[in-house]
């Protein structure tokens, strides 16, 4: 197969249709170009419950060890987990994975040792061209002496690093409904959570890449439906869904109602920081206002930055930030090599919670202090003709200012929004927050009447 990989070779992943955009040959390279790339003498590969996961995998990792590399595959995991064991054994990782993708999709996550990320970069683009060069010319020759293939269950050791760095001892009784959407929280969260004094209400935990009860896409609201039915029926104290990798999570209280993924931040942020006085943490630039005033309010330093995991790990890294957290529920943290995991943060919940009388609702109020539009997509011809719009009506108001660090955001006293292109689709995202809802309201419909008026 000759694939143009700028179709799949996304900013930070491998990600397309299997076998239509890409296929096991493909892979067998990619695995070749990353252990050429990195250098590495060893790496680790896991993968999720997707269909076309494991001949992927097997075609990667060969092509690895063809260029001498030992290979040590972890088998089904988390993408969570992948960074655990390329934390704990410190060895460049591959996970391969789509996310909350259909089920006909499937993509590849790299890291290098410690889970420091492979991103256009820091590496990926190497990987692409040396694949082009190998698509056009032939790929060359095995080495003489090619690497070992070796298996190893890493899921027991994973939960037990997450556990050591939550104190959930003391924790009162807790009943708690978690939706894996058929992804691999339902391989994960039994053994997290196992010995913790929880009651746990398993939802779609068995493993099926075609997803056949909803997508695994906690981000849209349709998908959180089938939890929140379940936690009022239950009575239950919370509700927890995770993608289709679980490396994100989404939490609703015990009404059902969903809680912010910006006031999560907030309250793990707190919580890192009564740990680690002083230190700073990461947001990017459409969280909540609550985040950077919880920070402050608790000693911390927030630093804003624009969306996206490379550049979320790219300052905790230059700031050697305790934490840092975004608005699409992906939650960073320097105890797990800088990485995101959901896991992690959920625990944090449980156990703040856990740890005095109040229900959720009345916990996270502390932490949700404005209103929020949440994400809406237009599709424009223009990205920049529209965004020009918008900017020109609101450039000239008293008490504006303006940003361009990632799109344009545009801030008073009372509201704030960002409104900033897909890189992928012909789209302009906008996020609006105020302090009150009619405010919100009135300020999201204005914008979206510039953003979607005819040029």
């Amino acid at each position: 197969m000759s694939v143009d990989l700028s179709r799949i070779v996304k900013a930070y992943d491998v990600r397309g249709v299997v076998p239509e955009e890409w296929d096991e040959p493909l892979a067998r390279l990619l695995g070749a170009a990353f252990a050429e790339v990195t250098g590495a003498s060893a790496l680790i590969v896991g993968h999720d419950m997707r269909p076309s996961s494991p001949g992927l995998v097997d075609a990667f990792a060969r092509g690895a060890a063809a260029r001498g590399a030992d290979v040590t595959l972890i088998g089904l995991c988390s993408t969570d987990q992948l960074y655990y064991a390329s934390g704990a054994l410190g060895l460049p990782g591959a996970m391969f994975t789509a996310s909350h993708n259909p089920a006909q999709y499937n993509g590849i996550k790299m890291c290098r040792a410690g889970a420091a990320p492979v991103g256009q970069d820091t590496g990926l683009s190497e990987i692409r061209a040396l694949v082009e060069e190998w698509q056009r010319d032939g790929a060359p020759a095995d080495v003489p002496v090619p690497g070992t293939l070796r298996t190893r269950d890493t899921l027991a050791d994973y939960a037990r690093h997450l556990k050591s760095l939550v104190d959930l001892t003391a924790i009162r009784p807790l009943k708690v409904v978690v939706d894996a959407g058929n992804g691999m929280g339902g391989h994960t969260v039994p053994t997290v959570f196992d010995g913790l004094p929880l009651t746990l209400v398993p939802m779609y935990f068995e493993l099926d890449g075609t997803f056949p009860n909803h997508e695994a896409n906690p981000l849209d609201p349709a998908n959180l439906v089938d939890l929140q039915h379940r936690v009022r029926e239950e009575g239950a104290d919370l509700g927890l869904a995770f993608d289709g990798d679980a490396d994100r999570c989404f939490v609703v209280d015990q009404n059902g109602d969903p809680v912010s993924p910006s006031a999560i931040t907030a309250l793990v942020a707190a919580r890192e920081l009564a740990k680690h006085p002083g230190g700073t943490v990461i947001h990017n630039l459409i969280t909540s206002w609550s985040v950077p005033e919880v920070v402050r309010e608790h000693g911390g330093t927030p630093v804003r930055t624009r969306v996206g995991h490379s550049f979320i790990k790219e300052e905790m890294a230059r700031t050697g930030a305790i934490f840092g957290g975004e608005h699409s529920a992906h939650y960073y943290f320097r105890d797990f090599w800088n990485a995101d995991t959901g896991m992690l943060a959920a625990l944090h919940v449980l156990a703040a919670l856990g740890g005095q009388d109040q229900p959720l609702s009345s916990l996270v109020a502390e932490y949700a202090r404005y209103t929020g539009s949440g994400e809406i997509n237009s599709t424009v011809a223009d990205q920049g003709a529209r965004t020009a719009a918008v900017r020109e009506a609101f450039a000239a108001r008293d008490g504006v200012t303006l940003d361009e660090m990632d799109g344009l955001t545009v801030s008073a006293a009372d509201w704030w929004f960002n409104l900033r292109p897909s890189n992928t689709e012909p789209l302009l995202r906008l996020n609006v927050e105020a302090r009150d809802e009619p405010t919100m309201a009135g300020l999201r419909d204005e914008v979206l009447a510039l953003v979607r008026a005819e040029a």
